[in-house]
């Protein structure tokens, strides 16, 4: 309610001003039409006197100023004309200083003085000496500011500059210079007053009114910018020291940031970065509560823009060893400002960082040494718990990721890992993750063991539990995800040398072991993969050398494929263990290792025996069991026979009679091998192939005493294919009658009341008849083969 009407009271008084100052106004520029000076001087007076008001807040009372400054430049091209007013402009600048009040006389004086400067009567050094001198008259802070930027806009285009009108006769560049800056002086101290002119508990609203009258402080540093006759030296010498000192000893937290942060903007990026000691000395003598982070960061932005702009300045970038000393003001920074919270200074090392990947992307020294700062200044602390910090961490470690792509330049950073340690478990996942994606997008190779064992490190987050958190507590996909991208990762890890790769896939295997049989099923397959690409690679070596240092050969690596294999039971995953044991010997096969081949037929089979007991994984496994050993060529008769037998024991040993049927019949293949000489037993293959007729025979009849119907005959289609297969192949001991025997044991089956009409088993029979139909047509040997059939 008192705010409320404070405002309606506020807006009353500036109306009252205006009016007044329209009243004054109109009988000034009738005394302005008929050239009377003194009626237009003493109605000048009277509205420049509205100006002394206290009522108003700055926002307000710039109104009331703009309207008098408008009416301030009418009367100002009246003193010009000196025939008008019939006075010279030094008898003007006497007779306005008879005003009765100060602050209408100040504001009168400037204006002459103004003609005075123009008209050169006078040297222009005196009259701003004299002007900035007089205003002192005014101690009122907004009333002074605003007749001091009153002064300063007046002056601006009158100054003594280089090619300057003015310019000469005593007249230098660095009167121009001392007039700025001591105007600037004298507005600054009273813009800091500006916080005393109310009581304490409005001090919240007396500072965001100090701040909209900001600019007319910081105009003082932008005309001195363009000051053609500031070259360098003055500006190192003269114009930089003073400044600084007054920002310095003003003590004044929004002077100090504002009056930083305008140094930064308007003067040239040359002079920052050959005076970058000076200004940087400045920062820790700032308050505690200045953002410094803020003000460097924007200094660091401008020199790295300077930097990206001409690559012609980058050798003045190491001549003044701009790293150094911004990395020494902002450790000194961090040390002045003891309360300065975690995620301040992690900030300001994020902000130089970003600054030395476009500056200097080259030196990893000063990347590392940047880590390594953060480092000293988390150390001592627990992980980290502050939101703020971590993000700021996180961006930290992303910047070199971002900037070199390749994350073997980052593996050479020292200090990165001991960064990482210190977040927490959740967000080290994270940095790890956003590693991995770095590699995969930027198809980098990490191809040394040393390498990937650091890179390991940095990513422990993911392959094994931080800080005692379980496996149990994450949400299964992500887990799942997280686990994925590991697998990803060891795939791409590759050496040329066969030693080398070896001693990588033995650093993986270090670490992934370490990480919980819950992760082993998605890190050690990519693993066993990996070495036995490896092994593809060195078929052909024996590696019965001897010798302390011996080589990556394929019997040494599979006994490493065994043991990481093993470590599967822990989890248990049994058919994932059969899987990769069958890879394994497959690989043996190649490398005409026989044994070994042998060894990892018998681990599958014992996994089979005592691990598989679902059925349908029995199935899956026992058919994978199957396939292999078809395509294995490096058996003798003996291991053969002995694997060959265990396989179809087995196959007659599931649970359901149709999976005991499609088991025993893809038997049959391993005694009939097109691609290998010797394995053509036909005998046994009829063997199978009677076999699985007999059980498809029994399964009919179990589903006829079960379901009261015989069910589809797809089992006895099946088994007819094979027949027709071996045929084709030259197996004497499958006939064209036995063919014949079947198809119409097949159609007498089909015509029984008891069998179950099924579309999918009648389109196979009718397609495989077809086919024989097809054949006898086709005419030549085989077509001579098929002609004794009759479909």
């Amino acid at each position: 309610m008192l705010a409320t009407e404070g405002m309606e009271d506020e807006e009353k008084w500036l109306a009252e001003g205006i009016a007044a100052i329209q009243h004054n106004a109109f009988y000034m520029s009738r005394a302005l039409d008929s050239d009377n000076l003194r009626e237009a001087l003493k109605y000048s007076a009277l509205l420049l006197s509205e100006l002394r008001t206290s009522k108003l807040s700055p926002h307000k009372y710039y109104e009331l100023y703009m309207r008098a400054f408008d009416e301030l430049r009418k009367l100002e091209m009246f003193f010009r004309e000196e025939d008008r007013h019939g006075c010279s402009v030094i008898d003007l600048y006497e007779l306005v200083q008879h005003a009765g009040n100060i602050l209408p006389r100040l504001y009168l004086l400037c204006t002459v003085g103004s003609v005075y400067i123009k008209s050169k009567e006078a040297p222009a050094k005196d009259i701003l000496k004299d002007l900035v001198e007089m205003c002192r008259g005014i101690q009122h802070p907004t009333r002074g500011l605003f007749l001091r930027s009153y002064l300063a806009q007046i002056s601006r285009d009158k100054l003594p500059d280089l090619g300057s009108e003015y310019e000469g006769e005593g007249d230098t560049v660095m009167d121009a210079v001392d007039f700025v800056l001591q105007n600037f002086t004298e507005m600054n101290k009273l813009w800091v007053r500006m916080q005393h002119n109310g009581p304490v508990r409005l001090k919240e609203k007396l500072d965001k009114e100090r701040s909209e009258l900001r600019d007319l402080v910081g105009k003082n540093l932008h005309v001195l910018s363009q000051i053609e006759g500031v070259d360098l030296e003055m500006y190192k010498d003269v114009v930089l020291p003073r400044v600084l000192e007054q920002v310095v000893n003003c003590k004044d937290e929004i002077a100090q940031y504002y009056l930083m942060d305008c140094i930064i903007q308007v003067f040239p990026d040359e002079y920052h970065l050959q005076t970058l000691e000076t200004l940087l000395g400045a920062c820790p003598q700032l308050q505690p509560a200045v953002d410094v982070k803020t003000v460097l960061s924007r200094l660091m932005e401008r020199l790295s823009n300077y930097a990206d702009s001409s690559p012609e300045v980058l050798p003045d970038f190491l001549q003044v060893e701009a790293f150094a000393k911004l990395s020494s003001a902002i450790g000194k920074v961090i040390e002045a400002q003891v309360d300065m919270p975690v995620v301040g200074a992690i900030s300001l090392y994020v902000f130089l960082l970003t600054f030395t990947l476009r500056v200097h992307p080259d030196r990893l020294d000063y990347v590392d040494q940047i880590l390594g700062a953060c480092v000293k200044k988390l150390s001592g602390k627990a992980k980290l718990e502050d939101s703020k910090a971590t993000k700021q961490v996180v961006a930290l470690l992303s910047a070199p990721l971002e900037k070199y792509t390749d994350i073997v330049t980052v593996l050479t950073l020292s200090n990165y890992p001991r960064v990482m340690d210190h977040l927490d478990a959740g967000t080290n996942k994270i940095m790890a993750t956003i590693i991995i994606e770095s590699i995969m997008k930027n198809d980098t190779c990490v191809s040394t063991a040393d390498k990937v064992e650091v890179l390991f490190e940095l990513i422990k987050g993911l392959i094994k539990e931080l800080d005692g958190t379980a496996t149990d507590e994450l949400d299964e996909e992500d887990f799942k995800e997280e686990q994925n991208s590991v697998a990803r990762l060891i795939h791409v890890l590759y050496n040329d040398e066969p030693e080398e790769m070896l001693k990588i896939i033995c650093t993986v295997r270090k670490h992934i072991m370490a990480g919980g049989p819950k992760r082993l099923t998605f890190t050690v397959p990519p693993l066993a993969f990996s070495a036995l690409k490896l092994v593809r690679r060195l078929q052909g070596q024996d590696g019965d050398m001897a010798g302390e240092e011996v080589p990556a050969t394929p019997k040494k690596i599979f006994k490493l494929l065994n043991e990481i294999i093993e470590a599967l039971s822990s989890v248990p995953s049994p058919e994932l263990a059969l899987r990769l044991y069958l890879q394994c010997a497959e690989a043996a096969n190649d490398c005409e290792l026989e044994p070994i081949a042998y060894e990892f037929f018998t681990q599958a089979f014992v996994l089979y025996e005592e691990e598989v007991a679902d059925s349908k994984a029995q199935v899956t496994a026992i058919h994978l069991i199957i396939g292999t050993l078809q395509k294995m060529t490096v058996f003798g008769v003996e291991n053969r026979d002995t694997l060959t037998h265990k396989a179809t024991g087995y196959s007659a040993k599931l649970l359901k009679k149709p999976d005991q049927c499609r088991a025993v019949y893809a038997c049959s293949h391993l005694f009939w091998v097109d691609d290998q000489d010797g394995i053509k037993d036909g005998e046994r293959v009829l063997l199978c192939l009677k076999r699985s007729l007999r059980i498809a025979n029994a399964a009919q009849q179990q589903a006829n005493v079960t379901r009261g119907s015989s069910g589809p005959v797809t089992l006895f289609v099946e088994i007819l294919n094979k027949y027709l297969y071996f045929f084709e192949k030259g197996n004497p001991q499958i006939t064209s009658s036995a063919i014949q025997s079947l198809i119409e044991l097949i159609k007498t089956e089909m015509q029984s009341d008891t069998t179950t009409p099924d579309k999918a088993s009648d389109a196979f029979f009718s397609s495989t008849l077809r086919y024989v139909q097809f054949q006898k047509q086709k005419g030549g040997l085989m077509g001579e083969k098929y002609s004794p059939i009759k479909v």
